[in-house]
């Protein structure tokens, strides 16, 4: 896990996200048996942690190593994400559009009146998506954005200009000057008016992070990268509930860690851990001195295609 979390310092692009565990022991000064588990993805490493507390100084704690002069989190809107960037002056955080997508249809969806409004900004959060995968088509992650092709600075441009539609377009509705609504805002209902009202400041309150990807094409508009890394042990855990003891739980999330690092590096995770445990082995069943041969970002390319082998089964051995 040191290893794993050494190599993860060292990177600038970090997918977080995390999700309640229960933990079936009495902790003393802690009431119920709710725990968090964190999750930290990087290029390189899956990381994750597990915490009775769902506080900033998780995160906090977990980034003080960092080793780059400024790093992105691309995040949903949690609030100890947020504390943790106003402490940091290394953090920049990138916030999802995913979620402000589900807000204007979740407005759509309780009041009828803004249904069509909603459908509306539906739609221009997916061209903008469109328009970003045709930006990053002819990214090349080497050159600075300057330096980039013609074609990309057509479709660069045509994501800037969404965007300058949308922001705007927000900021009036957002305010509670009537005189700048159209007669269609105006004859809303005032709770209509209302949540219409909110949900464009929160999109105004997070336009920062919510544009971010524009200057840094390598950041994603949404944070489903975290979101997929965490899906696995959330089924897990809707299927046995957490875990019945503290030790048990430090356990799933260190091997979480490791199994979700290594599927992202192509590695299988029984071979790698079929060969871990025989070097366990033969060192009268301790730790090898040196991991170094197990970490994948320490092998070569041979040596990473043998591991990414399904291992051979009994039945092929004898045959």
């Amino acid at each position: 896990m040191d290893g794993l979390y050494q190599k993860q310092m060292t990177e600038a692009l970090f997918h977080n996200d995390e999700t309640r565990w229960e933990v079936f022991v009495e902790i003393e000064g802690k009431v119920g048996t709710r725990w968090y588990l964190w999750v930290t993805r990087s290029d390189s490493v899956v990381y994750f942690i597990l915490d009775p507390s769902r506080s900033a100084v998780v995160p906090g704690e977990h980034f003080a190593g960092l080793q780059q002069k400024q790093v992105i989190l691309v995040v949903d809107r949690y609030s100890s994400y947020k504390k943790l960037a106003r402490l940091s002056d290394v953090i920049l955080l990138a916030f999802c559009w995913a979620h402000v997508r589900r807000d204007f249809l979740d407005a759509g969806r309780k009041y009828k009146e803004l249904e069509h409004w909603a459908m509306a900004w539906k739609e221009r959060i997916g061209v903008l998506y469109h328009l970003n995968s045709l930006r990053l088509e002819h990214w090349e992650p080497e050159k600075t954005i300057k330096q980039q092709s013609d074609i990309f600075t057509q479709h660069h441009q045509s994501v800037q200009d969404m965007l300058n539609e949308m922001h705007p377009e927000a900021t009036r509705l957002a305010s509670k000057d009537d005189d700048l609504q159209d007669e269609d805002t105006r004859r809303l209902s005032r709770s209509a008016r209302t949540q219409q009202r909110k949900v464009c400041q929160s999109l105004l309150n997070h336009w920062e992070g919510l544009t971010l990807f524009v200057e840094n094409p390598q950041v994603p508009l949404d944070n489903n990268i975290a979101e997929n890394s965490i899906r696995g042990p959330v089924t897990g855990r809707k299927n046995y509930y957490g875990s019945g003891s503290l030790w048990s739980a430090l356990l799933a999330a260190t091997l979480f860690s490791i199994f979700k690092t290594l599927v992202l590096w192509n590695i299988n995770p029984r071979y790698w851990l079929t060969a871990y445990l025989t070097a366990c082995a033969e060192n009268s069943g301790l730790p090898p001195e040196d991991i170094t041969p197990f970490l994948p970002w320490e092998m070569n390319e041979a040596q990473r295609h043998e591991f990414s082998r399904p291992p051979r089964s009994r039945i092929n051995d004898t045959s």
